[in-house]
């Protein structure tokens, strides 16, 4: 639970301090992108809670995350970038937890 609540409050606070007057925007921007997780459909069993998502599904995989690294340098694709970097950080952060 606390990993999902985490997927909420960590784009809010990102969106509070370096998108201040666009915070809703910002906010949702990056929260929509935890529609990557609509790849763990593809695994079997869809659910794991022992699995980790970094580097098993195909949008968590190591080179989709270089990806969104260099999604940084387009101003128009940053805040997605943002999103997904920071969806990867706390999956990442979950496997060893």
């Amino acid at each position: 639970m606390l990993h999902i609540i985490l997927h909420l409050v960590v784009p809010a606070l990102i969106a509070v301090v370096f998108y201040k007057k666009q915070f809703a925007k910002a906010w949702l921007i990056m929260i929509a992108t935890m529609i990557v997780d609509l790849d763990h459909l593809l695994a079997v069993p869809i659910y794991d809670p022992n699995r980790c998502s970094v580097g098993f599904h195909p949008l968590h995989s190591y080179i989709a995350i270089a990806i969104y690294f260099i999604l940084l340098f387009f101003p128009k694709a940053r805040l997605v970038a943002v999103g997904l970097i920071i969806h990867m950080a706390l999956d990442y952060i979950d496997c060893y937890v």
